[in-house]
């Protein structure tokens, strides 16, 4: 059995300015296992028969406008959101109603049948839920199970949402 580097797979959102958020990165691992079946994980695998680069680099997201960003970088500063809170476990899209990248990414969550809680971020608590994860200056950003990609493209969410071994 030949075993192959493994390569990551870094899905970033655009560059922040520099007291700003840091950019969400998420490792993923697609390898053979000796099966013959496709594994992603976040874990290397130990025995793999090939494996893949997928580069997902700035995926195309709506930036926030300059007052949201403000209003976000203010709730992060306050007392309110001090205590970050951990990413959520279930599925969570944060988005707007006029982000046309949302849309995009709703109408690829209904078609695949996956179930996700909305929170709009042009809402007062969308926007403290958003300043608590820590989020990156665009939408729409997904949680899947703790781990989050800003922005949408098809084949970066089927990558992301693939089941983890």
């Amino acid at each position: 059995m030949r075993l192959l580097p493994i390569f990551v797979v870094l899905l970033a959102s655009a560059a922040s300015a520099a007291d700003g958020p840091t950019a969400t990165t998420t490792t993923l691992y697609k390898s053979i296992g000796p099966d013959g079946r496709t594994i992603y994980s976040d874990v290397p695998p130990p025995q793999a028969r090939e494996s893949k680069t997928l580069t997902f680099k700035n995926l195309p997201a709506s930036p926030l406008s300059a007052e949201t960003l403000a209003y976000i970088e203010q709730l992060r500063q306050s007392a309110d959101s001090r205590a970050s809170a951990p990413p959520p476990r279930d599925t969570v899209l944060f988005s707007a109603k006029w982000c046309g990248f949302c849309r995009q990414a709703k109408a690829y969550l209904a078609a695949k049948g996956i179930g996700y809680r909305e929170v709009d971020i042009d809402t007062n608590e969308g926007k403290l839920a958003y300043a608590q994860l820590g989020g990156n200056n665009g939408v729409p950003q997904l949680f899947v199970n703790g781990r989050g990609l800003t922005g949408f493209t098809a084949s970066a969410y089927d990558a992301f949402l693939q089941p983890r071994k």
